[in-house]
């Protein structure tokens, strides 16, 4: 099963890093109030970011990389900065 590490631009301009195996129902439960605390009352929210790693062991190690990053970081990595 393959996962999917994503980064979100809130509508407060903050961004937001998690993983999921289902892109689709997660935004939809960010959406709903229900995908995460941080997320509750951000929305509406735009994709930003996505890649693909084969397990969540992996998922879980470029996530914690990717919050580890510098805002300036993560903007450069999805192409705004």
């Amino acid at each position: 099963m393959d996962w999917t590490v994503y980064i979100l631009k809130c509508a407060d301009t903050s961004l937001y890093t998690g993983i999921t195996v289902n892109l689709e129902r997660r935004l939809a439960e960010h959406s709903k109030g229900k995908g995460a605390k941080y997320t509750k009352h951000r929305g509406p929210f735009t994709v930003v970011f996505t890649e693909r790693q084969e397990t969540r062991g992996q998922a879980l190690k470029r996530e914690a990389a990717l919050k580890a990053m510098t805002r300036e970081e993560k903007l450069g990595l999805i192409g705004t900065g």
